[in-house]
Order: structure tokens, then sequence, then C-alpha cells
């Protein structure tokens, strides 16, 4: 039993290697290109987030001070 689980993984990393061959690796200036994408929109989402956020609040303070809460 403990045979089969050692063949099965063997043969497993050696598929796995085998495809990390056929991979086509991005090079230097697409990766920079794109990770300039990743965080010029993070940035963007975070900065909606948090204007949605700091409006949400401001309009829950002005509603609880208008009831008298």
């Amino acid at each position: 039993m403990a045979e089969a689980k050692k063949k099965d993984r063997g043969l497993w990393f050696r598929e796995m290697k085998s495809e990390l061959k056929k991979v086509v690796w991005p090079n230097k200036q697409t990766v920079v290109k794109n990770t300039g994408t990743v965080l010029l929109c993070s940035a963007i989402i975070g900065a909606f987030i948090w204007v949605f956020d700091f409006v949400s609040v401001s309009l829950v303070q002005m509603i609880l001070s208008v009831f008298g809460a």
C-alpha cells in the first residue's frame, strides 16, 4: 500500500515537472507592466472604498445628530 502511494507521488512530481517545462514565462517588462496595473487598480479601488466609508459614516452621524440619538 505504501509503495503504491510512493509511486503515485513520484508520478505526480514527474508530471508536474514536465508541465512546468511547457509554461511560457513572461519577460521582465511584462511582469513590471502587469504589477503596475495591479497596484494602480488596487489603489483606485481602495480610494473608492475609503470615500464610500467616509460618506457613509458622515451620513450616519448626521442622521443620528438630527434625531438626537
